[in-house]
């Protein structure tokens, strides 16, 4: 066994029991298709019983812990594949693809994600003074990181709050703090806190993202990003690639390219009214980066979608 593998089998073994307490609990929620809303305001439930994919979203800053299964992430050229004994981490909102590469009817694919609370996320910094090991600033804005017992036990004690929902207003708010303590005193603490703190450069390259989400349709000036950024404009394009794995350029095209399917999806616009609803001059080079992206032409692709009834417009985090 790989000196990679083992660390993962060990993790698997230390949560079983955790996260088989966890399955006990699921199977008693009132689940709508593949997805449980918990009361909890950000946490999400998921099960699927085949593999599944491709889903594309355009994220939020989130945690997600698989109960059981396996998932693979691609975000820009880079790829993340997590299982059981992982957690990911989304520290900046980006434009992905996920597909879930193990689930059955007898082991169904099972996930929990939390949305990161940033703002929270500051008060523990500074309340608790938490200091974390300096890592190099440019890398990606998504991890994969250990699956602890610590963490499933966390999760384990939030996801039961849908059984008692008066207890959530005073116990979900001290839960979710003590799983982002863990979060910051964990591995992928150094990234995270980054991401937080104003005057690093991955918190400037983190408004510059929020920018162009609030903005992608709009023309871009690389030139007025970097003013946003308060960075030079050749420090902007190296940091924020390293982050999203993505030129500028490239995140607002995927940022496009999402909303025009979602549009076409949930409004049933034609592939020319969206393109040009999300910024697109020319339509014809609309359908040519949707295919590169997505696979087939708009039409067909999103006809695939609902004539099969498939998932993919559905984020499965």
């Amino acid at each position: 066994m790989s000196e990679i593998m083992l660390p993962r089998q060990n993790l698997r073994e230390e949560t079983a029991a955790l996260r088989a307490r966890i399955l006990d609990k699921l199977s008693q929620l009132p689940w709508d298709g593949v997805r449980y809303v918990h009361d909890i305001p950000g946490l999400t439930l998921y099960r699927i019983v085949a593999p599944a994919g491709p889903f594309t979203s355009v994220s939020e800053p989130i945690l997600s812990l698989i109960i059981q299964g396996s998932k693979r992430v691609h975000v820009g050229d880079k790829t993340l594949v997590y299982d059981e004994s992982c957690f990911f981490l989304s520290a900046v909102g980006l434009p992905m693809t996920g597909h879930v590469c193990e689930a059955s009817e007898g082991e169904p694919y099972v996930a929990a994600t939390l949305r990161l609370d940033l703002e929270k996320l500051r008060r523990i910094i500074a309340d608790h003074d938490i200091q974390t090991v300096e890592m190099p600033e440019r890398d990606l804005g998504a991890a994969v990181g250990a699956g602890t017992p610590e963490l499933f036990d966390a999760l384990l004690r939030l996801i039961s709050l849908a059984g008692s929902p008066a207890d959530i207003p005073f116990l979900a708010n001290q839960i979710q703090s003590e799983i982002l303590y863990r979060l910051l005193t964990g591995e992928q603490g150094a990234r995270l806190r980054r991401f937080a703190l104003a005057g690093t450069n991955s918190n400037r390259v983190a408004k510059a993202v929020a920018w162009l989400r609030e903005n992608y349709t709009r023309p871009l000036r690389v030139e007025e990003l970097a003013e946003i950024a308060n960075m030079g404009v050749s420090t902007l394009h190296h940091h924020f690639r390293a982050m999203t794995a993505m030129s500028p350029l490239q995140f607002q095209k995927h940022l496009r390219l999402h909303h025009a399917r979602e549009l076409m999806l949930s409004e049933q616009l034609d592939a020319a009214t969206a393109a040009l609803r999300v910024g697109y001059e020319s339509p014809t080079q609309f359908s040519r980066e949707y295919r590169r992206a997505f696979g087939h032409p708009p039409l067909r692709d999103v006809k695939a979608i609902l004539n099969s009834g498939d998932s993919r417009r559905d984020s499965i985090d």
